[in-house]
């Protein structure tokens, strides 16, 4: 009963805040005309930049919608609640930190992923501890090997796994 209360509760509050996207275009696109009046040469010069930012993370961009459809469509909130809410239990801690290590691309681009999921159920400190964990890289572990050895690794990847449960308890006694 109380896992359907929070799932209507984090609903509600994602309906909440719909408008804030377009607030924030609407902002953006008033000062870009504003600055275009006072400085339009360097304007131009930040669009560009800006379209060509866009061309590059578009791929990932595209990748995370389409997963985010499929999430949509094949995983209900029954399901997140059971595996990263609030009954999760260790195995959603573990789940965090496993999927954060073996999460790859631009971080940005797992925010809308994670902001639904959250909206779905997901507790707060598993975000915390998948984008903590973010940090241990796996293709990079063997150069970084190379350069300050196996035992630093390893207890480097320790501590970082240790201060993102620590981390995600301290978000998660604050958010409730």
């Amino acid at each position: 009963m109380k896992q359907k209360r929070d799932t209507e509760k984090a609903g509600k509050k994602i309906k909440e805040d719909k408008y804030h996207g377009t607030y924030f275009l609407g902002s953006v696109v008033f000062l870009y005309l504003l600055l275009f009046l006072l400085n339009p040469i360097n304007i131009e010069k930040s669009l560009k930049t800006s379209a060509n930012m866009l061309i590059h993370i578009l791929p990932a961009l595209l990748l995370i919608i389409l997963l985010m459809g499929i999430m949509n469509y094949f995983v209900k909130p029954k399901t997140v609640l059971k595996y990263v809410g609030e009954g999760s239990g260790i195995r959603g801690w573990l789940l965090a930190i496993f999927t954060g290590i073996l999460s790859h691309g631009p971080i940005y681009a797992w925010y809308p992923l994670l902001r639904d999921l959250r909206g779905q159920g997901m507790k707060t400190g598993l975000i915390v501890v998948f984008l903590y964990n973010r940090a241990v890289k796996i293709p990079l572990l063997p150069l970084m090997v190379y350069y300050f050895g196996i035992p630093f690794v390893v207890i480097l990847t320790g501590y970082i796994i240790i201060a993102s449960i620590v981390q995600g308890q301290i978000i998660q006694k604050i958010d409730r």
